[in-house]
Order: C-alpha cells, then sequence, then structure tokens
C-alpha cells in the first residue's frame, strides 16, 4: 500500500486535566512527546477521545498551540475542529489554521440531524474556508445521522483538501463502497480500533485510535502488517489485543482509557463532567485485561 498523507496509526490523544479538572498544558505536551516516541504517524488532537464536548473554543487553541509546540514538525498534528453549526466551524477553522497544524478533523454536525445536503454543504463550506488537509468524521452513535457513501464521495471529489474520513458507522457495505469509489489519495481510517483489520482487509489506510493512547506500538504493529499484506501474522497481532480494544468501551469513552494510563503509571487526570471516573470495579476488571494482552 502507498503511504498515506498522516499515515496509518493515529492516536485520538485524550486531553490531560490537573486535580481541579481544568487542562494541564504540561501533560499534554509530555503525553504528546509520549505517543511519537511510541511509534504514532500523526496526533489527532482534542477528538472525541480528547473531550472535545467539554473543551470550549479558547481552551483548545491552548491545546492545539502546546501540542504544536510540543512535538510539531515531528508527525503531522491535526486538529479536530469540527462543530454542528457551520458558521462557527468556519470561523474556528481559519483561526486553527493559523496555530500551524498539519491537518482539520470535522466531525457530520451531531443534534441538528441535517439532510445530506445539508452535510455536504457543511463540508464545502469547511473546505472552501481553509487549505489545510480536512478528514470528515462520520460516527452516527454520537451523531445521530449517518452521512452515506455517496455524500462521502461526492466531497472527496469535489475537493481536493478534503483527503480522508474516520469511518466509525460500523457499515461495512458503505465502507467498502467509499474505499472502491474514492479519488487517487484519498484515504479511509476506522473509526473503531476493534474494526481496523476488517477494514484494512477492504483497502481502508489504518485507524484513528482509543488503544493508540495506552498501547501504540501494539496498534502500529497490526496497521503495519496489514499494509504490508501479511494477513496471517496481523490477525494474529490483532487477537491478541482484541480484549483491550474491547475492554477501553464497557463504559464511555475515553473513561477508561484514561483510567489505564493511571494503571501503566502515566496518569492524566480525570475525565470533565457529565462523565464520571472509572468505578474501583471497573479499574479492576480493566487492569486484569491490561495483564492478560500483555500491557501491564
Amino acid at each position: 500500500m502507498t503511504q498515506p498523507l498522516f499515515g496509518r496509526m493515529i492516536p485520538a490523544m485524550v486531553t490531560p486535566f490537573d486535580e481541579n479538572r481544568e487542562l494541564d498544558l504540561d501533560r499534554a505536551a509530555q503525553l504528546a512527546k509520549r505517543l511519537v516516541d511510541g511509534g504514532s504517524d500523526s496526533l489527532i488532537i482534542n477528538g472525541t477521545t480528547g473531550e472535545s464536548p467539554t473543551v470550549f473554543y479558547p481552551q483548545k487553541m491552548d491545546l492545539f498551540r502546546t501540542v504544536v509546540e510540543a512535538v510539531g514538525g515531528q508527525v503531522p498534528i491535526i486538529a479536530n475542529a469540527g462543530d454542528n453549526c457551520t458558521a462557527d466551524t468556519v470561523d474556528f477553522v481559519q483561526d486553527v489554521a493559523k496555530l500551524g497544524v498539519d491537518g482539520i478533523m470535522c466531525v457530520v454536525p451531531y443534534y441538528n440531524k441535517p439532510p445530506q445536503e445539508g452535510m455536504y454543504q457543511h463540508f464545502a463550506a469547511i473546505a472552501q474556508a481553509v487549505d489545510l488537509p480536512i478528514i470528515l468524521y462520520n460516527i452516527p452513535g454520537r451523531c445521530v445521522v449517518n452521512m452515506t457513501a455517496e455524500t462521502t464521495l461526492r466531497l472527496a471529489h469535489d475537493f481536493d483538501n478534503i483527503v480522508a474520513i474516520k469511518e466509525a458507522s460500523g457499515k461495512f457495505d458503505q465502507i467498502e463502497a467509499i474505499i472502491k469509489d474514492a479519488p487517487a489519495g484519498f484515504s479511509v481510517y476506522s473509526g473503531d480500533d476493534s474494526a481496523t483489520y476488517d477494514i484494512m482487509k477492504l483497502g481502508g489506510v489504518g485507524v484513528i485510535s482509543t488503544i493508540g493512547n495506552v498501547a501504540p506500538g501494539r496498534m502500529k504493529e497490526i496497521t503495519d502488517l496489514c499494509a504490508a499484506g501479511e494477513w496471517e501474522a496481523a490477525a494474529a497481532a490483532n487477537h491478541r489485543l482484541m480484549p483491550l480494544m474491547e475492554g477501553l468501551f464497557e463504559t464511555s469513552n475515553p473513561i477508561l482509557v484514561k483510567e489505564a494510563l493511571k494503571l501503566i503509571g502515566f496518569p492524566v487526570g480525570g475525565v470533565r463532567l457529565p462523565l464520571v471516573d472509572a468505578t474501583p470495579e471497573q479499574s479492576e476488571r480493566l487492569a486484569s485485561i491490561m495483564r492478560e494482552v500483555g500491557v501491564l
């Protein structure tokens, strides 16, 4: 496979908080360096795993700026900057583009329940507002609506700077249709760690990953083996890590990935309300899974 613009294993980095649930920018810089040293190809900053719903615009800017200063130039830095208001998103991405990030990720507008034409016009407005490469993010489980293959392909063909999609729909026929008819250079990433092997077997390029915060080297091994066509070895590596891929989602993400980082000795603070920290029972089960897969 040709190497995609942003690589194959891209952690959606958690957002560290201090004991008062305020941004811990020093820890964010340390985590970014740790993930790069662990083999990450790029970093997504303040995605869902980074608690984007409870990190507001000025804090997002501080976070993006911190990560660019810490590891910019070493790997591409992709800012999650999408919102469910098109005008706000356009204004925000123009501000974010000035920080030196290498790309933008924007989610399908949530809660509004836009029709497909509304989704097309939303992303078209963003693509026309900035020159940076844009990753679309389709996650119906959180957005309520699904962006169809037809809409994704229309955007991919109409705008040169729409370069990829993070697909977390679970609709493999839809994902296969996007891969089959996408223009050259357009990348399809798995939005779920546990679907990465199957999506790459269809022709996807890699994953935007939650588990990559905890075990970046192990997840990179899987994507690299898939890219090399070593499917038997990839399947075995995938099988070994699958219990943790699934275990991290026993409750709402990123509760347990933050707990996992604490368990491996790299605490990043708790989560902001309305999320709540892991219970002792959840932590115990998670530790058991981490020992089982060899991460702890």
